[in-house]
């Protein structure tokens, strides 16, 4: 696959998470920020790879294999993402678009090796889940914390928008991995939250709870 068929891919597996019954070429062009016309022409390579199913008015499904290479690009993308910030000290903000690049290395021995030196992390440094090499993915309870309830503690596990502003905000927050959360109070107004973050009092929006996954 060229660089490109892999971004589409990877974006095609991510929706499907979501859109299971079919992904329409105009989600998958919102995502890529490209015309419709445009995904039209991937797909077609794409399903000549018999890496995706695609039918007019039905949308786009994934094949065994375009689920499995998706994985695997997942999977290439999330270790290098752990390397640059526990052995290159990147913070967790900024490793996103170098992981983008790097993802696209062809050489099953190198992934191999990084996954060993590392440790074989389960995740990711912003909570997501590192498929194994067979394209398996460990499953987990973890829920938002806007749909948390009172009195709860919890621990935060992951974050649903991984932008950079979003995560200097936590950063700014000392809101990260493995911080300890318990809800005081939620408005009946705006669903905004009072929180014991770690020791101390903080109030968050709704629109960031919604952003924060916990268990």
């Amino acid at each position: 696959m060229t660089h490109s068929e892999e971004n589409y891919l990877k974006v095609i597996y991510h929706l499907s998470q979501v859109l299971p019954l079919g992904v329409s070429t105009n989600a998958i062009a919102e995502m890529m920020e490209t015309k419709a016309s445009s995904v039209t022409d991937m797909i077609k390579k794409l399903a000549e790879k018999d890496l995706v199913d695609y039918q007019r008015y039905q949308g786009v499904k994934m094949t065994e294999l375009g689920q499995k290479s998706a994985k695997m690009i997942i999977r290439n993308h999330r270790l290098w993402e752990v390397f640059l910030v526990e052995k290159l000290n990147f913070s967790w903000d900024e490793v996103h678009e170098v992981a983008e690049e790097l993802e696209h290395i062809k050489s099953e021995k190198l992934i191999t090796k990084l996954d060993e030196f590392l440790g074989f992390p389960s995740h990711d440094p912003h909570g997501d889940p590192i498929p194994d090499r067979n394209g398996n993915i460990a499953k987990s309870s973890k829920i938002l914390l806007s749909d948390a309830v009172l009195g709860q503690k919890l621990i935060c596990v992951g974050v649903k928008d991984s932008s950079s502003e979003f995560l200097q905000f936590l950063d700014k927050n000392k809101i990260g991995i493995g911080s300890e959360i318990e809800i005081l109070e939620k408005e009946d107004f705006d669903a905004s939250l009072t929180l014991l973050l770690n020791t101390q009092k903080i109030m968050l929006s709704h629109k960031i709870a919604s952003n924060l996954y916990v268990k």
